[in-house]
């Protein structure tokens, strides 16, 4: 078990699940996938140069068993990246039963030809996981690195890294828990994938990497006035290519604790600063694990 990084233990009527730790980094880009398919073809490679290149060995097929790469699939992958249809879509991981440490999915959605459903703010997402024990054995300047890397690929207009829990198949009663746990952990990140839907140009939260793009930093006044509006004791601003930022909050990302009073105030800052800009769900779909009284709760954790 991590020491940095311990996980939690969820307890139900019938079962107790150690649930672990893992790191996501999330790109939202607020571009058709034709203007930058090649772009995550890079970023792909990227990552599989940090972790390994037999590492994302399963994807799933048609009806979404998993099945094991092989030299064809993987080309599949490549030109199905760099496809310039409507939409892309491509999912790998490392294991095929169990909670997947690492995984990489890619959602691509064209602007000027939206399905019928399609939001004018839905973005394409790219999202990339790191297990905990890589985190730790890693470093975090090494796991900071390799999300800048992946930035610097990607034509991202908001993007984060954050600590998340691996849930995989887990059953509904545990599922439940780590969503009543979510407010007790505010570091640790929540966010689903339908987030893309219409996230638009707006910004995700505050998390240990917040990556802000156009035309939030313009608003904003730009990485020098943002930063002069920061104060929390390890917190960075680095200005990135293309009139880009990446706020770092700390040298390694927290999950906080509020019943041990660790309310993570750097990330309270840069909440309070970005707020005229951070996401709000507009989605009608209920979810009674989840309902919108609380999904509200939580896109506010560090606001009220």
């Amino acid at each position: 078990m991590s020491e940095r990084f311990p996980g939690i233990w969820v307890h139900t009527a019938d079962r107790t699940v150690h649930i672990q730790h893992g790191l996501i980094i999330r790109f939202f880009m607020h571009h058709s996938h034709a203007e930058f398919a090649p772009a995550v073809l890079r970023a792909l490679d990227a990552y599989v140069h940090a972790i390994g290149p037999d590492t994302l060995a399963w994807y799933p097929d048609a009806e979404g068993d998993l099945r094991r790469m092989d030299a064809s699939t993987w080309e599949r992958t490549r030109q199905a990246l760099l496809d310039t249809g409507t939409h892309t879509f491509v999912t790998l991981v490392d294991r095929r039963e169990g909670a997947a440490g690492f995984r990489f999915e890619y959602e691509g959605i064209s602007l000027e030809t939206p399905n019928l459903l399609d939001d004018a703010r839905r973005a394409c997402i790219a999202s990339f996981w790191l297990p905990s024990s890589y985190v730790e054995e890693s470093g975090p300047t090494h796991v900071r690195e390799l999300a800048l890397e992946l930035a610097t690929s990607l034509p991202f207009t908001s993007g984060y890294a954050s600590l998340v829990f691996s849930r995989g198949e887990q059953p509904v009663s545990v599922a439940r828990q780590i969503n009543k746990l979510c407010f007790r952990y505010p570091g640790v990140d929540v966010l689903e994938h339908p987030v893309s839907w219409d996230i638009g140009t707006r910004i995700p939260g505050a998390y240990w990497l917040t990556f802000l793009g156009q035309p939030v930093l313009g608003e904003l006044g730009g990485a020098e006035r943002l930063r002069a509006r920061l104060s929390s004791p390890g917190t960075t601003v680095q200005e990135l290519p293309g009139d880009r930022t990446v706020v770092t909050l700390g040298q390694w990302p927290e999950a906080g604790d509020l019943e041990a009073g660790e309310n993570l105030p750097a990330y309270r800052e840069l909440a309070r600063v970005l707020e005229p800009w951070l996401y709000r769900t507009s989605s009608t779909r209920f979810d009674p694990d989840f309902p919108p009284e609380d999904k509200l709760r939580w896109e506010r954790r560090f606001l009220d």
